[in-house]
């Protein structure tokens, strides 16, 4: 098993240790076959099939004729330009969560949290397809799937953006530097560097995303979040009562904002207190939040609860790739909930969470150890959350069956 340490060809011979030192959030870098012999995961086909679904995000970037067009999907085929045109991008973005191979994709990128890891968006294009100049607020991987695309770089100095265009797009680029990436190249962007991605042909390029919410954001939704569960906070005790005046006097003038009133708003704010615990929480709940698009697909039939047990204890689990399980110390959160784990239950919970699945061996003999990982396992595959593995069990070959003479 690969290692923080251990040299990786997806960083092009580094440890992710050295790549996280010397580049992460610092510099980019180009790796030449990261992933040596890589093709697309879906097919053309498939991604369009992906773009025309409801629960997808999708976008259709043109440029012809020195303008820029931008619609937002789902696109059927007919909606899409034909592909002899050029100059036109397909972006799908959560791929991962929708195809398995494209998440067994992102999972080689977890040697950074998962609570910054975003999603793949696939992009395809083609010949002359981009969407212009720009930056990313968030640190990018792009590794290139399909054809050749040429890549222009640079720490963009002026960030003026061309005016009457539905994207931001730079209006003065200057690249420092120019690749040309093929099938299993990818390139890795800190935030803020300029760049401009420009199809040779056709071709598709896989861009691993992380989260990076804005100060602002994160502050703002803490305070929905004290707001919303104040009753069940250590302060809680402070507003067990009503505002009151006995003190106050006859006014002249009515429509003025009482001090009194003020000064017992502020008095009662400064008894307001969270530390990590609460801020972690909030965090936990917030950032495994699952985006408004995605919605999960539980069992048509579930099986009973017996019944699961005995099947997970021969094919193992596996979470499923919409949903997102954080923990922080003995605190867990999934899908946006803070789990009350009991004791017995956390080791198994942080195999999970860190590897995603439970292989056959670590789910035998639950029934017997572990009642309560069960009723938690359970509830997860009975909402779609957690899934079986595929059963590897051979399928018995029919024997033909000679018929006699006569």
């Amino acid at each position: 098993m690969t290692t923080s340490r251990s040299p990786s060809t997806l960083l092009g011979g580094l440890a992710p240790d050295a790549f996280m030192k010397r580049y992460w959030h610092k510099r980019p870098l180009l790796i030449r076959q990261a992933i040596p012999g890589f093709s697309a995961p879906l097919s053309r086909d498939a991604l369009f099939a992906l773009a025309a679904k409801d629960d997808v995000e999708s976008r259709l970037i043109s440029h012809a004729r020195k303008r820029w067009q931008l619609e937002h999907g789902p696109f059927d085929a007919s909606d899409l330009p034909p592909l002899t045109r050029k100059q036109w991008t397909l972006l799908v973005q959560g791929a991962n969560l929708h195809a398995p191979a494209v998440d067994a994709l992102m999972q080689q990128f977890r040697f950074i949290p998962d609570a910054r890891l975003d999603d793949v968006m696939i992009s395809y294009a083609t010949d002359g397809g981009g969407v212009g100049p720009h930056l990313d607020s968030y640190d990018v991987f792009l590794l290139q799937a399909h054809g050749k695309r040429r890549w222009r770089i640079g720490p963009q100095r002026d960030t003026a953006w061309l005016e009457g265009v539905p994207l931001r797009i730079l209006k003065h680029f200057e690249a420092e530097e120019e690749w040309v990436l093929e099938p299993g190249d990818m390139l890795y962007l800190p935030p803020g560097y300029a760049h401009d991605g420009v199809a040779e042909g056709e071709c598709m390029t896989y861009s691993i995303g992380f989260r990076a919410p804005l100060e602002q954001e994160m502050l703002q939704n803490f305070l929905y979040y004290l707001a919303e569960n104040a009753p069940e906070l250590p302060f809680a005790r402070h507003f067990a009562g009503r505002y009151a005046d006995p003190s106050q006097s006859a006014v002249k003038h009515p429509a003025a904002l009482p001090e009194a009133m003020i000064d017992t708003l502020v008095a009662q704010l400064e008894k307001v207190r969270w530390g990590e615990k609460e801020v972690g929480d909030f965090l936990g709940r917030w950032l495994s939040e699952p985006k408004s698009h995605v919605f999960f697909d539980p069992p048509q039939t579930p099986l009973s609860q017996a019944r699961f047990v005995r099947e997970a204890s021969s094919r193992g689990v596996s979470l499923s790739a919409k949903t997102q399980l954080l923990y922080r110390r003995n605190r867990y959160y999934v899908n946006g909930e803070l789990l009350e784990v009991p004791v017995r239950a956390r080791s198994t919970l942080r195999r999970i969470a860190d590897h995603r699945r439970l292989n056959a061996e670590e789910c035998a003999n639950f029934e017997q150890k572990d009642h309560e990982i069960v009723e938690i396992l359970y509830d997860w595959y009975a909402s779609g959350w957690l899934q079986l593995e595929p059963d590897s069990k051979p399928v018995p070959k029919l024997r033909a069956v000679r018929k006699k003479a006569g």
